[in-house]
């Protein structure tokens, strides 16, 4: 499988993604852990690839989305941004109604 084919499944197979610093054990940078208590507020359930080490796919994923910092979040295989752009959505009552479209309730 190459790294493009990787990475589209990864997107693929979870309504909610995030490719971040660390796990959601032990994440690995502040940004990280913010957007997991993001997510945690809302209930649904997320992803988190921890690519801190990988350069290969956070290069591939720049490149991809245009944007060059972690993390990298994806809801409904859509490049969102990081937890700036979820914050300012749910502030404007955007991120609710998305993730019920989604998860299609």
């Amino acid at each position: 499988m190459t790294l493009e084919e990787e990475v589209k499944k990864e997107i693929a197979d979870h309504k909610i993604l995030v490719y971040g610093k660390g796990t959601k054990e032990m994440p690995m940078c502040g940004f990280t852990n913010e957007t997991i208590q993001f997510f945690n507020r809302y209930g649904y359930p997320f992803e988190i690839i921890d690519v801190l080490r990988n350069m290969e796919k956070r290069e591939y994923l720049s490149k991809l989305t245009n944007w060059p910092t972690l993390p990298k979040v994806f809801i409904g295989s859509q490049f969102y941004g990081d937890t700036d752009i979820l914050d300012e959505m749910a502030t404007k009552g955007e991120m609710e109604p998305l993730l019920k479209t989604v998860f299609g309730k």
